[in-house]
C-alpha cells in the first residue's frame, strides 16, 4: 500500500516544508507515504463552487484511479491515533493505495466528498492548512510505530 496525501496550495512557511519534510523522511520503504502539492485556484471574483470544482479537477488528476479516497473533512470520523492505526491497518489488507486529501481554502468539492470512500477530521478545530499537512502526516507516522511496536508512540 502506498500512502498520498493530496493538498491544495503550493507554498508552505518554511517551518512547516520542514515539519513535512522530517516526515516523510521517517517512513519506511515498505509503508511509503509522498505528499503532493496542487495548485490552488485564483479567486478573482470566482464563484466559491467553481474554484472548489477546479481544485477538484486537480485533485483527481493528483490521485489517480483505483486508490481508497480518503478525504478530510470537518463533518468525518472522529478518530483516536490507535483507531487510525487500526484503519490504515485495514487499508493495506484492501489491497489498494491510499489518497488523502486535503482540500482548498473553501473546502472541498461537494461531488468529491461524496464519491470518498472515507471522511475522517483531524481536529473538531479549524486548521491552517500547513498545520493540517504537518498533523497529517506525524498522525501517519505514529499510526505506523504503533502498528510495528516502534517507540515513538509511548501512550
Amino acid at each position: 500500500m502506498r500512502i498520498t496525501v493530496v493538498a491544495v496550495g503550493q507554498r508552505l512557511p518554511e517551518w512547516a516544508q520542514t515539519a513535512c519534510d522530517d516526515y516523510l523522511k521517517r517512513f519506511p520503504s515498505d509503508w511509503p507515504v509522498a505528499l503532493k502539492a496542487v495548485k490552488a485556484e485564483p479567486r478573482e471574483s470566482k464563484p466559491v463552487a467553481a474554484v472548489m470544482q477546479a481544485e477538484r479537477h486537480r485533485i483527481e488528476a493528483a490521485l489517480g484511479t483505483g486508490v481508497r479516497r480518503v478525504v478530510l473533512d470537518e463533518r468525518g470520523d472522529r478518530l483516536t491515533s490507535a483507531e487510525l492505526a487500526r484503519r490504515c491497518q485495514a487499508w493495506a489488507h484492501d489491497g489498494r493505495d491510499v489518497g488523502l486529501v486535503i482540500g482548498g481554502a473553501d473546502g472541498i468539492d461537494p461531488a468529491l466528498r461524496q464519491a470518498a470512500d472515507e471522511r475522517i477530521r483531524l481536529s473538531d478545530m479549524t486548521l491552517p492548512h500547513a498545520l493540517a499537512r504537518v498533523l497529517l502526516l506525524e498522525q501517519l507516522y505514529r499510526a505506523w510505530s504503533l502498528l510495528h511496536n516502534h517507540p515513538y508512540h509511548r501512550a
